[in-house]
């Protein structure tokens, strides 16, 4: 208030949370998260109501709170001609894929339910702003930040363009936003665990060589599955064993779960040498990355799955997941190493791979 709106006076009921100011027009802040929230929302009638990144907003809920547009209200306004303010609805986000339903709103100009044109097109406006046009209130450095993104995450965060949906992928970001916890309120945590992907990078003359996966995640009391941290490295075993145990010993994990394919006992050396205590189990990729990856991605919907926080480079190659194989632009290490700490915590997601046996036919007579 004091940078956009010197000299305006209010006053902030921080109980049910709402500002009166002058005139006595109040500003409502609200959810639609949580039934409670939800509740008090639906119990009042505004003439204004604007959704914060509805990107992470379910059509569902816009469609609730659009039925609460439906105060009255006088104005001196030069234009309307009977006096009453017109009611209207502000939307802002980093656009997300097409297939997210402020796309068809506000794009195509269709229902996002019946993909029928719109009755009213002209009511729904639209335009771009971009980073770059705020420049002189954002940070040094911030856009160049954002310009060392991949080019998927820069057409999103730094262009402002919405992205074409791929039918085929298994994680959508329009999904991780939904669920995506900013505010650091996570339940309990029944089970923490370590996840390691290795490489064969050395310690040194490592540049050319994969990065090692390394990734935290926990599965909360309320059965949900939470990404704590990426600590992914590009580093020998000397460094990456210590970050892994370091990472163990931060979150009071219970496991280390690390790929054996190139070499369990190397693997188990390099950790319990950081830490000989530290508890590890050795797993083996007997399946495809796609195939591993495709049971977690109904977990992703349902938002049994919450990312902790932003983390944009494991998003970027859980992007590149499709049910026809990974298209990602390099390995997928820090992915990889996410799968197997979802596979900890949901032992079940994953059958284990049969052998084929074949069947000697004898004296059937078959001709």
């Amino acid at each position: 208030m004091e940078l956009a709106f010197p000299g305006i006076k209010y006053e902030l009921d921080k109980t049910d949370w709402y500002a009166t100011v002058d005139g006595g027009s109040q500003i409502w802040f609200g959810g639609l998260d949580d039934k409670e929230r939800t509740e008090k929302i639906l119990g009042q009638e505004y003439a204004t109501i604007y959704l914060n990144e509805c990107s992470q907003i379910p059509f569902s809920s816009r469609e609730m709170a659009v039925t609460r547009l439906a105060q009255k209200v006088a104005t001196k306004i030069e234009g309307r001609a009977d006096g009453i303010l017109k009611p209207r609805m502000f939307y802002d986000e980093n656009p997300p894929n097409n297939a997210h339903w402020s796309y068809k709103l506000f794009i195509r100009k269709t229902d996002p339910d019946s993909n029928k044109p719109l009755r009213n097109p002209d009511d729904f406006a639209y335009f771009k702003i971009s980073p770059q046009d705020n420049a002189e209130n954002l940070s040094d450095g911030y856009i160049e930040t954002l310009e060392g993104l991949s080019a998927r995450l820069r057409q999103r965060f730094l262009i402002g363009d919405f992205s074409d949906a791929n039918p085929n992928a298994l994680f959508d970001d329009v999904t991780i936003e939904k669920w995506r916890m900013l505010d650091g309120k996570v339940p309990d945590f029944v089970r923490v665990v370590v996840g390691v992907d290795p490489s064969g990078s050395g310690d040194v003359d490592n540049q050319d060589n994969d990065a090692i996966g390394i990734t935290v995640g926990a599965l909360g009391t309320d059965g949900n599955a939470y990404l704590l941290e990426d600590i992914t490295v590009k580093a020998g075993p000397a460094t990456w064993g210590k970050m892994v145990v370091d990472a163990y010993e931060r979150h009071e994990a219970d496991v280390i779960v690390g790929e054996d394919n190139y070499g369990g006992d190397m693997v188990r050396f390099t950790i319990q040498t950081a830490n000989r205590r530290a508890n590890y189990k050795a797993v083996k990729a007997t399946r495809g990355k796609v195939v591993r990856a495709e049971p977690f991605s109904s977990l992703y919907e349902q938002g049994k799955i919450r990312h902790v926080g932003y983390f944009r480079e494991l998003e970027d190659e859980l992007a590149g997941f499709t049910t026809n194989g990974y298209i990602g632009e390099s390995s997928p290490n820090r992915a990889d190493s996410w799968i197997w700490v979802l596979s900890e915590l949901f032992p079940g997601m994953i059958a284990p791979k049969r052998e084929f046996k074949p069947i000697a036919y004898r004296n059937l007579g078959i001709i």
